[in-house]
């Protein structure tokens, strides 16, 4: 996956969504932008920071 710094300039536009994948016997976060093929990133759900640590 190629890192777009400016998405949404060649006129698309991204969508991007956030899910927690609880099939597993270690639940995963994944993130993607369902607007590209191949453009999402996953991180074991213990292991994900939590977004109030980010203020």
């Amino acid at each position: 996956m190629t890192p777009n710094p400016t998405p949404g300039t060649d006129g698309s536009n991204p969508e991007v969504m956030a899910s927690v994948d609880g099939d597993d016997s270690r639940p995963s976060l994944i993130i993607a932008d369902v607007s590209r093929d191949e453009a999402w990133v996953s991180v074991r759900a213990d292991h994900a920071p939590v977004l109030t640590e980010w203020c």
